[in-house]
């Protein structure tokens, strides 16, 4: 058994596009949930359970893009999509920045531009999308990634953001 686990840890990776499309669209998709998350816990007025949520987001998913950086390189591949196009491992195609629960520019403005209630209710709308999408893509690479090690990241990702979707809508019924 141990023989096994050592030769098994030093394996070559074999990813196909899922595991290294996932991971570098996935990096991306997580910055701007940090970026929203950064724009939150500035605004003026605004509830103390969002910003302790808000908070927790930018912790953790900062600390995943960490682990999508490392996992990229020992892959072997870009550590970002450096194309125009995102999605094409889930057999559709978007422009980059445009996956699916991305907020818009406008919306981003308006986040940053809002406090109190409105703001409030502008980061729970745009991150139970954000969340929705993100867990549609990983759910989708927790199913047809080649690495085990990218399924099993891929859905503990769609684990943490329902997680986070549950928790918003306790603090926001």
């Amino acid at each position: 058994m141990v023989g096994w686990l050592i030769g098994d840890a030093n394996a070559e990776p074999s990813p196909n596009e899922v595991d290294i499309g996932f991971l570098q669209d996935m990096r991306e998709h997580h910055e701007q949930a940090v970026l929203m998350s950064d724009i939150f816990v500035q605004l003026p007025d605004t509830n103390p359970e969002l910003v302790v949520i808000a908070r927790s987001i930018q912790f953790g998913q900062a600390l995943e893009i960490g682990r999508m950086i490392e996992m990229l390189r020992w892959y072997g591949a870009d550590e970002a999509n450096l194309g125009d196009t995102a999605m094409g491992w889930m057999g559709m195609s978007a422009e980059v920045g445009q996956m699916p629960g991305m907020a818009s520019s406008d919306e981003l403005e308006a986040l940053a531009a809002a406090s109190g209630p409105e703001a409030d209710q502008l980061f729970f709308d745009l991150m139970v999308a954000h969340h929705t999408g993100g867990i549609e893509m990983a759910t989708f690479a927790a199913e047809n990634a080649a690495e085990a090690r990218t399924r099993s990241f891929a859905a503990s990702i769609a684990d943490s953001q329902g997680d986070e979707i549950a928790e918003l809508r306790s603090v926001m019924p």
